[in-house]
């Protein structure tokens, strides 16, 4: 679905007019292209900044973004172009205060931004509630959470700004943490926003950081159209054999799919009670082994609850929460998923509706929060294995169900992220097939929100 107000604004007269006019001014997004070589990691020179007690940990970070040769600079003074990038590193703080003169150096290259350029954080996560802890440290480490998340909503011109929040024990340079920071450098992040990623250890890094899959098997429910389609080809882009899943209605549609990416199609209704064992099978019979299972598929059955019916409700959790649920029984048994060294991911999709709510959605959100605790509850024993699950959830994406939107808060719903703008199908692939990779290890049990930093739930 294509946004004709930000094709109309984004440059020539448009932009101009929306400028004098005071209207939103949203920019095409820099997003990865398949048929591009040589585009570097960022689209300029990389700025790292910290507090005096990080300034360790930012040696050690930049030594790591020199080895993915990009041009590294410690010190803001000189001709050093746009900024394509700037980590500010505040592992070390201690007090709020001490978070003063980092974020007023890094707001005086604010204006030194290129479009599309990122902001990144690495802080450390704040003492759990109950837990003993010094007070000063714990409103250091929480207040880095409101700063990040009000700066992404300054930022312009495509520009984001994300964290990662490095549990206690956690090296600047383990995989995992080097793994998010180049996800939220890169093109791969462009409508995560505002986002806060808790990072631990584990995970590696691959042998090939731009198909990291190589070697992976992963089935995609849902995937015949939409947000389904855009994650079988990201992942088949990474370098992972695909086996699409969705119903026999659409089944024209995933074999088309399927063929693009040279994977195999399954027409299979998620609600049969063997749905889990049957994906198994297929998957262990072409491929031997599965490792990835991404629980995409979902319907919308939207309606006030005064006007609900049992069918809209029920029918939707059936669908959307109680069909993963009982397909994870299977797939998170101990041994079931991953093989030839492959460990295992389960990646569902959630919602920002189940997150902040939303009108019209009581049912629809109760999946996806439900989806979220589930997230969290298979976190520990897939651990165990050495696996991980984890949740996306999308904001505003441009899909055909968000095209039967009615047009004033469709227009709306887009102009109300930071990015002003909605989202492709792409974005939420991007961050399914990173979470999918062995260098996002150390994530686990955690929501990451592919949304633009909406307004609402943030």
């Amino acid at each position: 679905m294509s946004d004709t107000y930000l094709e109309l604004v984004s440059g020539g007269p448009g932009a101009g007019v929306a400028k004098k006019l005071g209207l939103p001014r949203p920019v095409r997004l820099r997003r990865t292209d398949p048929a591009a070589v040589d585009v570097p990691l960022v689209p300029g020179p990389v700025l790292v900044l910290s507090d005096a007690r990080s300034t360790p940990d930012a040696d050690v970070v930049a030594e790591g973004l020199l080895g993915w040769d990009l041009d590294v600079h410690r010190d803001a003074r000189g001709d050093h172009g746009r900024w394509g990038a700037v980590v500010l590193v505040l592992t070390g703080l201690t007090h709020p205060a001490e978070l003063a003169a980092p974020a007023l150096e890094l707001g005086s290259v604010l204006r030194s931004l290129t479009p599309g350029a990122r902001v990144v954080t690495l802080s450390r996560t704040a003492p759990a509630a109950g837990a003993p802890a010094d007070p000063a440290v714990a409103a250091a480490r929480q207040g880095v959470d409101g700063f990040l998340r009000s700066l992404a909503k300054e930022l312009r011109a495509g520009a984001t700004g994300n964290g990662l929040v490095l549990g206690e024990d956690v090296a600047l340079a383990a995989p995992s943490v080097r793994g998010g920071l180049r996800f939220l450098l890169s093109a791969r992040s462009a409508f995560v926003d505002g986002q806060l990623l808790p990072v631990g250890g584990g995970g590696e890094e691959p042998a090939d950081w731009v198909r990291p899959l190589v070697g992976t098997v992963a089935v995609v429910t849902g995937a015949a159209r939409g947000i389904g389609a855009a994650v079988a080809r990201v992942l088949a882009r990474d370098g992972a054999q695909v086996v699409g899943v969705d119903v026999p209605a659409a089944g024209e549609g995933l074999a088309a799919v399927m063929n693009e990416v040279r994977g195999t199609a399954l027409q299979l209704d998620i609600t049969a009670p063997d749905a889990a064992e049957r994906i198994l099978a297929v998957a262990r019979q072409r491929y031997g082994h599965l490792d990835v299972v991404v629980h995409n598929a979902g319907i919308l059955r939207d309606k006030l609850l005064a006007n609900m019916t049992p069918d809209r409700f029920e029918g939707l959790l059936d669908v959307n929460i109680t069909a993963p649920l009982r397909m994870n029984e299977t797939f998170a048994a101990p041994g079931v998923l991953g093989g030839a060294g492959v460990a295992p991911r389960i990646i569902s999709l959630a919602s920002t509706s189940g997150i902040a709510g939303n009108r019209g959605q009581t049912n629809y959100a109760t999946a996806k929060a439900g989806i979220i605790g589930m997230t969290r509850a298979l976190a520990a024993p897939l651990a165990g294995a050495g696996g991980t699950a984890n949740a996306v959830a999308p904001g505003f994406i441009e899909t055909d169900m968000t095209a039967s939107i009615p047009p004033v808060p469709r227009e709306i719903s887009r102009r109300s992220s930071s990015l002003q703008q909605g989202g492709q199908p792409v974005d939420v692939a991007e961050a399914i097939a990173f979470l999918a990779s062995p260098q996002a290890g150390g994530v686990n049990g955690q929501v990451l929100r592919v949304c633009g930093q909406l307004v609402v739930g943030q």
